[in-house]
């Protein structure tokens, strides 16, 4: 089985996970940087000492429970985390039969999406997966590409989420916009902001840049300092 690669926006959202241990934990901290509405977390036990920082924002609701099939109900998404399989399986077929996307962290075919192994730099998102047959080998080629990628392309992510919708602003082609694009991440602009060479930067970006935004080049560039 092949999963289908997608990035979901969960701003807003409400959010569940059933488990309140370590694995439980892992997820809700992938989870609050992706700004949800709301996070329940259901788990028969009290939440241990270091779930504290995790639930004093406000976001995050601990109830001391057993899951009930009624808490999927409005979820945008839900992470079954317990050491229970039968819970798990439980809350796997609540979230098949209301139709939301279920995780479960221990037997990844038994839900509709896995967590691939993943890092951020910046703005950029780098997520893995081995098709859930080895976690083991997801992180250890995590590790090596993250050792390779370190900031490099940080400052040129910035960079073109400022001056694209600019680029688009003008009304050009299609065509033409693309061409704009790949010339500029196919550039050596990248190595130039990452090591603040303003000044080559402006001369390529005058070579690059539509004419009418030649006047805004020296404010793209002063705001990644």
């Amino acid at each position: 089985m092949r999963y289908y690669p997608m990035l979901l926006n969960l701003q807003g959202a409400a959010c569940l996970i059933v488990g309140g241990g370590e694995v439980g934990r892992r997820k809700l901290q992938a989870l609050l940087p992706c700004e949800p509405a709301s996070v329940l977390v259901v788990d028969p036990r009290t939440a241990s000492p270091d779930w504290q920082d995790l639930l004093s924002g406000g976001t995050v609701v601990y109830e001391c429970r057993p899951f009930d099939e009624n808490d999927v109900t409005g979820k945008a998404v839900v992470f079954a985390a317990t050491g229970n399989a039968a819970v798990n399986t439980a809350v796997a077929r609540a979230c098949r039969h209301n139709g939301i996307p279920c995780n479960v962290a221990d037997a990844p075919q038994s839900g509709s999406f896995i967590v691939p192994a993943h890092f951020t730099s910046g703005d950029i998102l780098v997520a893995l997966s081995t098709g859930g047959h080895s976690p083991a080998l997801a992180r250890r080629i995590r590790s090596d590409l993250q050792e390779w990628f370190g900031d490099r392309y940080t400052a040129l992510a910035a960079f073109m989420g400022r001056v694209r919708p600019l680029i688009l602003d003008i009304g050009l082609e299609t065509h033409r916009n693309t061409e704009i694009f790949r010339n500029l991440v196919n550039s050596d602009l990248a190595e130039m902001l990452r090591h603040n060479r303003n000044t080559e930067a402006e001369a390529l970006l005058r070579n690059l840049l539509p004419e009418q935004l030649h006047n805004r080049i020296g404010e793209l560039l002063n705001e990644l300092a």
